[in-house]
C-alpha cells in the first residue's frame, strides 16, 4: 500500500473511463483531473459496485448534488470496478439510475493506490472522501473502514467551511458565525 496522501498535498494526476449516463452512445467519458482546476471537488471511493452500503452512499451523493453545485462543487465517484460494471449496476439498481456524477473506473486502482487508500488486505478503496480545492490541494479527506458508510451533509458542511476561508468552531454549521 502506498502512502496515504493528506491535507495540504496535491491530489494526484488521473485519467480514466468513467460511466456517466445509461443514454445509448454516451455512457463513458475520459476523466481527468484536469477537469479539477480551478474548480472545488470532491472525489469519493467505495470499495465494490454491487454490494450493500455503497447504494445507498452514491444514491445519498446524488440527492445532495444540488447543494453540491450550489457550492459549486463537483463530485466524482471512484471505485476499483470497470466502466462496464458501472454501467450494468447503475442499470440494475433503481437508486442508481439518474446519477448526476460520474462513476470512475480505477479498475487498474492507481488512483487509489496513489492516494493510499486501498485496503491492507482486501486490496479495494476503502470509503475515503477527498475535499480538493481549486488549485487542486487536498483540504480534507476522511477514510472509514469497509463496513461503515459515511455522511454526505457532514462533507456539504465541510466544503461550506472551507470556502469561508474563516476558522469554524467545534459543530459550526452554514449561516453561523466564524472566528475572526
Amino acid at each position: 500500500m502506498s502512502r496515504f496522501l493528506g491535507i495540504g498535498e496535491k491530489f494526484p494526476e488521473f485519467s480514466m473511463e468513467a460511466c456517466v449516463s445509461l443514454e445509448k452512445g454516451k455512457e463513458f467519458k475520459t476523466i481527468s483531473n484536469k477537469e479539477m482546476k480551478g474548480k472545488w471537488t470532491v472525489v469519493f471511493f467505495w470499495p465494490l459496485d454491487f454490494t450493500f452500503v455503497c447504494p445507498t452512499e452514491i444514491s445519498d451523493f446524488n440527492k445532495e448534488i444540488k447543494n453540491f453545485r450550489d457550492l459549486e462543487t463537483q463530485v466524482f465517484g471512484v471505485s476499483c470496478d470497470s466502466k462496464f460494471v458501472h454501467l450494468a449496476w447503475r442499470k440494475d439498481h433503481p437508486d442508481l439510475k439518474n446519477l448526476e456524477f460520474p462513476m470512475l473506473a480505477d479498475n487498474r486502482k492507481d488512483l487509489s493506490d496513489a492516494l493510499g487508500v486501498l485496503h491492507p488486505v482486501e486490496k479495494i478503496p476503502l470509503r475515503a472522501t477527498y475535499i480538493v480545492d481549486p488549485e487542486g490541494t487536498v483540504r480534507w479527506v476522511s477514510v472509514n473502514d469497509l463496513s461503515v458508510g459515511r455522511n454526505t451533509k457532514e462533507v456539504l458542511r465541510t466544503v461550506t467551511a472551507l470556502q469561508t476561508n474563516q476558522l469554524t468552531p467545534c459543530n459550526w454549521t452554514p449561516g453561523q458565525k466564524t472566528l475572526s
